[in-house]
C-alpha cells in the first residue's frame, strides 16, 4: 500500500515556545533535505534513524534562513505510521510555523486531512480501529479516569479481549465446517449442541461483562449532562462557582439574575460534569428571564444527573414540590443550601419528598458540604466500581452498539441450541457474532465509516 507525503501542524495554533509541522510518507526525509541545514552539514539522508538534529530551514528560492529548528528523525517502520516521519519543531509563533509548513507544501508535501496521520498508523496496521478511536478520546479526556480508559483501549486491552472472542467463536465455525463439508472424517469429533452450548455462554458472559462497564465507561469519555435546579436565589449559581472554583455566574440576592442557561466542565472525583447551571424555574412576567425559565425546563429532560438546590431558610414551596415532581424517575441528588442561616425548611418533609435521593446539606457561603456532595456524585455512578486502570472499560458509543448487537446474536445462537435447531443454522448466529466483534477493531468495516470516524479528528494527528 502506497500513499503521497503529507503534512500538517500538530501542535495548537496561537503563541507558545515551541511548534511541530510533521511530515509522514517516502518522501517526508527528501522534502525536508531540500529545506534543512544542518550545523554539522551532513542530509537528514544520512543520519540514523529516532535522532534530533539542530539546524535552520532555507528558503529554497531566496536562500535566506527561514526559521531556526531542532528536526526529529525517525524512518519507518519503526513510526507511528510506520512510514518515514520527519517533526519540524520551530518557534511556536503563528508566522513562524505557517512559514514553515508553507514551505515543506511547496516542496512536494500535500496538507494532510483530519487524522489522517492515525488514519495511516490503522492502514498500516500499526494500530486496529478501536485504538486509533482512543487516541481521540485521549486527546479529549477531562479528567485522570477518563484519561486512563484510553490509554488502556490504545494499549490494546479492548482489542486483545475482542480478538480472544473472535477467536474462540472462529475454533466453533471451523468445526462446524469441517463436520458439514468433510463428513467423511471420523478422527474429527462432531460438534453437537452439547459441546457448543458452554462456548457460547462463555463468550456471551465475556460480552456482558463488558457491556456492564458502558454506562462507567460512556461517561468518562463523554461526561455527565448535569443541570442545577431550584427556585431562584436559592444558591445554584454559587454551587456552580464553588464546584468550578471559579466565579462563573453572577450571585447577588436578586431573583432572576440567572437569565439564560451557564455552561462549564469540571471534574468532581474523577467524574466529568457537563455543569449547567439554569435560570430559576418560576413563574414570571418577565419577557427574558421567561425564556431562559423554558430553556432550563428543556434541558432538564436532557440531563443525566439533577443537582436540586432548596433553601434551607426558607419554607418548602408549591415550586419546590412542583420541582420533585418534574425529576421523578431520574438521578438526583438533593441539596439543602444556605445551612448558615435560621432553619425555616422541614427536613423531613424534604426528605419524604427525595424518596430514596441522597440529600446533602451545604452552606456555600461557608464551603461547607461541598464534599460529602462531590462524594455523593461520585458514589452514584461509581460505587464499587474497579479503578478504570485495573479495568477494561467500554466507553465508546460505537462500540456499545456494536457490543449489543453481537450479545443479541450470541443469544439468538444459545436459543437456537437449546431449542433444537440444527447445528448448521445455529451457525448463521455464531457468524453474525463474529462479524460484528470484527467491526469493533475494523477487521470488516466500510471505508465510509473509517473516513467517517477520522474526520472527527484534529489536523495533523
Amino acid at each position: 500500500m502506497e500513499f503521497d507525503t503529507i503534512a500538517a501542524i500538530s501542535t495548537p495554533m496561537g503563541e507558545g515556545a515551541i511548534a511541530i509541522v510533521r511530515l509522514s510518507g517516502n518522501e517526508a526525509v527528501p522534502i525536508a533535505d531540500k529545506l534543512f541545514r544542518s550545523v554539522s552539514g551532513k542530509k537528514l539522508a544520512e543520519m540514523s534513524s529516532h535522532t534530533i538534529h539542530y539546524g535552520h530551514i532555507i528558503d529554497p528560492k531566496s536562500g535566506q534562513v527561514a526559521e531556526e529548528v531542532m528536526i526529529s528523525l525517525m524512518k519507518g517502520p519503526k513510526t507511528f505510521t510506520k512510514e518515514d516521519v520527519v517533526e519540524i519543531n520551530c518557534h511556536g509563533g503563528l508566522v513562524s510555523v505557517n512559514r514553515v509548513l508553507q514551505l515543506v507544501l511547496n516542496g512536494g508535501a500535500r496538507l494532510a486531512e483530519p487524522g489522517e496521520f492515525t488514519k495511516r498508523a490503522f492502514l498500516n496496521g500499526r494500530i486496529d480501529l478501536s485504538q486509533a478511536e482512543a487516541v481521540i478520546d485521549l486527546i479529549r479526556a477531562k479528567t485522570d479516569r477518563a484519561m486512563n480508559v484510553a490509554l488502556g483501549q490504545m494499549e490494546g486491552r479492548l482489542s486483545k479481549l475482542i480478538r480472544r472472542l473472535r477467536q474462540e467463536i472462529l475454533e466453533i465455525l471451523a468445526h462446524i465446517e469441517v463436520n458439514i463439508d468433510y463428513p467423511e472424517y471420523d478422527d474429527v469429533e462432531e460438534m453437537t449442541h452439547t459441546m457448543l452450548l458452554p462456548k457460547a455462554h462463555y463468550v456471551r458472559e465475556e460480552l456482558n461483562k463488558l457491556l456492564q462497564t458502558s454506562q462507567q465507561g460512556k461517561i468518562l469519555r463523554e461526561g455527565l449532562s448535569t443541570v442545577i435546579v431550584g427556585r431562584p436565589n436559592v444558591g445554584k449559581s454559587s454551587l456552580l462557582n464553588s464546584l468550578v472554583q471559579e466565579n462563573k455566574a453572577i450571585v447577588t440576592d436578586i431573583p432572576g439574575t440567572t437569565r439564560d442557561v451557564i455552561e462549564e466542565y469540571v471534574n468532581v472525583r474523577g467524574v466529568p460534569l457537563r455543569l449547567l447551571d439554569t435560570a430559576g424555574i418560576r413563574e414570571t412576567e418577565d419577557i427574558v428571564e421567561r425564556i431562559g425559565v423554558e430553556r432550563s425546563r428543556q434541558v432538564l429532560k436532557e440531563a443525566d444527573l439533577i443537582l436540586l438546590v432548596l433553601n434551607y431558610s426558607d419554607q418548602l414551596t408549591k415550586e419546590d414540590e412542583n420541582l420533585f415532581e418534574a425529576v421523578n424517575g431520574m438521578d438526583v441528588i438533593v441539596i439543602v443550601n444556605k445551612t448558615d442561616l435560621p432553619q425555616q425548611i422541614d427536613m423531613d418533609r424534604v426528605k419524604e419528598l427525595a424518596k430514596d435521593h441522597k440529600v446533602v446539606t451545604t452552606s456555600l457561603l461557608e464551603d461547607r458540604g461541598v464534599d460529602e456532595l462531590e462524594e455523593a456524585i461520585s458514589a452514584l455512578f461509581f460505587a464499587g466500581s474497579i479503578e478504570a486502570k485495573d479495568a477494561t472499560y467500554v466507553s465508546n458509543t460505537r462500540h456499545i452498539a456494536l457490543l449489543n448487537q453481537s450479545s443479541r446474536a450470541i443469544e439468538e445462537a444459545i436459543e437456537g441450541v437449546e431449542i433444537g435447531t440444527p447445528i448448521d443454522i445455529v451457525q448463521i448466529d455464531l457468524t453474525r457474532t463474529w462479524e460484528l466483534l470484527g467491526e469493533i477493531i475494523g477487521d470488516s468495516v466500510h471505508e465510509s465509516l473509517i473516513d467517517q470516524l477520522f474526520s472527527q479528528f484534529c489536523l495533523g494527528k
